[in-house]
């Protein structure tokens, strides 16, 4: 048996690599083991309760206040002694996380091959998003394996000299999960209360937009709900205190708009399902909504999908208040530019991409050992 160390820390990471873990656990040559840092705690273990994943290491190294140093340096040092201790012979990671980045660096620094989950997504801009831009490079520097979701993020990985044999296209583990909590039959109070009306999904938190970005975010969407009485929306916030400081200042006289908690995965699933329009600065939210046939306006300057916005299914509208509140009306008013975005292919997958990883890690790995060759 070959051991497998599966590591994520935040929601986003839990929702994309709980179907991987289940697709390992269905092996007969990987043994698997979950690691988790902790990097969110409530919205991390609620995701984890929903796909049935148990994690034999939790690092809880959630505290009021932390920072990038914080994560980066606790998840180091924890990682250390976890690997030390399972002696896996695979490390996964996933995607553009500090608990991603800093798991990948303590893999390396023991000499354990790493396997990057979402492998080769790009902007090229070091301050956008940041710092994941920075933490998707430098995993892909100390990676072994790479699993990139698009021919695009492999041709990415090819240009920076790695190895094809090495790249395998998977399309998104996003997509996976996804197909396994979206029901016709759902019933939420936010969507029967929106029942009738247009709905648009949001979600707003990266670090690079806050300040004046988010304000200007804020009052775009204020200013469509403002204009179209058959819009609502629905905000689930994030927990980040700068982000709900930041609503409340824009958004507390805003009609027709709930602000909510954080959803779990399989009702937020739903909302997106349920929505008419997505307005996001997220990423994976990207690759999920076009599954749906949902049009996304991306509040940001920057993108590392570039495959969304190529196929039609994504738009890039910067942070400013005009530019936000002018798309987004064109997409209420032009039926045309409506279908077109909804009706346009997604790029991002079949719902296969952990079985394609199983696969992949069993081909290298286990009928290497079967062998006796270095895999």
């Amino acid at each position: 048996m070959k051991k497998i160390a599966v590591v994520f820390g935040t929601r986003p990471e839990a929702i994309k690599m709980c179907p991987l873990v289940k697709q390992l656990q269905k092996s007969t040559c990987l043994e698997t083991v979950v690691c988790v840092s902790g990097q969110h705690r409530e919205m991390l273990q609620q995701v984890m309760d929903i796909f049935g994943v148990t994690a034999q290491h939790n690092l809880d190294i959630m505290k009021p206040g932390q920072d990038l140093f914080d994560i980066t340096s606790a998840v180091l040092t924890g990682m250390r002694q976890v690997f030390q201790q399972e002696k896996p012979d695979v490390v996964l990671v996933h995607g553009d996380t500090t608990t991603a980045f800093s798991s990948a660096m303590a893999a390396f620094y023991l000499g354990i091959p790493v396997g990057h989950v979402e492998a080769g997504l790009r902007t090229w801009n070091l301050r956008s998003p940041f710092p994941e831009e920075f933490n998707r490079q430098s995993i892909g520097l100390v990676s072994k394996y790479h699993f990139a979701p698009t021919q695009t993020a492999k041709k990415n990985l090819l240009d920076e000299g790695k190895r094809e044999e090495d790249i395998l296209v998977t399309g998104n583990t996003g997509i996976d999960a996804l197909f396994t909590t979206v029901r016709e039959d759902f019933h939420h109070p936010v969507t029967d209360w929106a029942k009738g009306s247009r709905l648009l999904a949001i979600t707003a938190h990266r670090r690079e937009n806050l300040g004046r970005p988010m304000h200007e975010m804020f009052r775009a969407i204020c200013r469509i709900l403002e204009e179209f009485p058959d819009v609502k929306a629905v905000y689930p916030i994030h927990m980040n205190p700068q982000v709900r400081k930041i609503a409340r200042e824009e958004l507390a006289g805003c009609d027709n708009l709930r602000i909510i908690e954080p959803l779990p995965v399989d009702a937020f699933h739903n909302l997106l399902n349920a929505s008419y329009l997505i307005l996001t600065d997220s990423g994976g939210i990207q690759e999920e909504a076009p599954s749906l046939g949902k049009p996304v306006l991306v509040m940001r300057d920057t993108t590392e999908r570039p495959e969304g916005v190529q196929a039609g299914t994504l738009r890039l509208t910067g942070t400013g208040e005009q530019s936000i509140y002018t798309a987004c009306r064109t997409l209420l008013t032009d039926q045309t530019a409506y279908r077109r975005m909804s009706r346009a292919q997604n790029p991002y997958g079949d719902g296969k991409a952990s079985a394609r990883i199983r696969a992949f890690l069993e081909r290298r790995l286990c009928a290497c050992a079967e062998d006796g060759l270095s895999c």
